[in-house]
């Protein structure tokens, strides 16, 4: 395994599957506005990179994914319209660089994952939680109108009352009530997150990134309302799809009853 990125936001690379971890135990991994640039840039450069076929996020510790945005930052970071804009750029790029990246992610979450961690975790394909995991954004306590993306990503999730409960009452959500409303997709002990976390990643990282990546394209494409551009597009993944020497290998993998061993291109 190497390790890299910064003291707040590491980046661990095991084999094909990164993990981002959010680095600051002692405040609950509450996020600066240092990490929200740092994050952008990372899952930026995770997605250029060939290597990588999964992406974790995770907190450090077992109290918590991301206890939020460091408020503590607020008096000098969000004072005024200036300061916010340029907050609020920041947090922009970072959702929207996990929006984008093209490879399957997973926020894998003990603990508290609230308000701004709540955005990453939701911009996330899925989200594996250990028991005892509470969620919530608190915005209406701060007076904050939560960004467009990420309710529209809450929304798409567990529907539209459910996010307006969420909003509206700013308060937490038990893991029972995540996993019944879908807001988390895997929910078992907390000794047995991260064993359910990689085994399940280790499969995806099996299988032929083009398709996956083809995949997670069209969820994207039909959430946001296929185009003539988008359905173009995506058809001419597919007829790359049969083009490849992946295909060709998986094809011959299957008459062959071997394991198929999938490069990507």
């Amino acid at each position: 395994m190497t390790v890299s990125g910064s003291a707040d936001l590491l980046v661990e690379r095991d084999g094909p599957i990164a993990t981002v971890v959010f680095n600051r135990p002692r405040t609950r991994n509450a996020i600066t506005y240092a990490m929200w640039n740092d994050l952008a840039r990372v899952t930026e450069g995770l997605a250029k990179d060939e290597g990588v076929r999964a992406v974790v996020f995770r907190g450090a510790g077992t109290q918590a994914f991301a206890s939020g945005a460091d408020i503590s930052e607020f008096q000098d970071n969000r004072k005024d319209r200036a300061t916010s804009l340029r907050y609020n750029e920041a947090t922009s790029a970072a959702y929207g660089a996990l929006r984008d990246c093209p490879k399957p992610t997973v926020a894998m979450i003990h603990g508290f994952c609230m308000g701004g961690a709540m955005g990453i975790a939701v911009g996330c394909d899925l989200r594996f939680a250990a028991e005892g995991s509470k969620f919530g954004i608190p915005a209406a306590r701060l007076n904050i109108i939560y960004p467009p993306d990420s309710i529209g990503h809450l929304v798409d999730l567990v529907g539209p009352a459910y996010a307006r409960d969420i909003l509206y009452s700013a308060r937490t959500v038990s893991d029972r009530e995540a996993l019944a409303m879908g807001l988390i997709q895997r929910l078992v002990p907390a000794e047995d997150l991260e064993r359910t976390t990689y085994d399940y990643l280790r499969q995806v990282a099996d299988n032929a990134p083009l398709s996956v990546r083809g995949t997670k394209l069209t969820v994207q494409a039909y959430l946001v309302g296929f185009t003539p551009e988008s359905r173009g597009r995506l058809r001419d993944l597919a007829l790359e799809a049969f083009e490849s020497e992946d295909y060709k290998e998986g094809t011959r993998a299957f008459l062959e009853k071997r394991p198929p061993r999938f490069q990507g291109r």
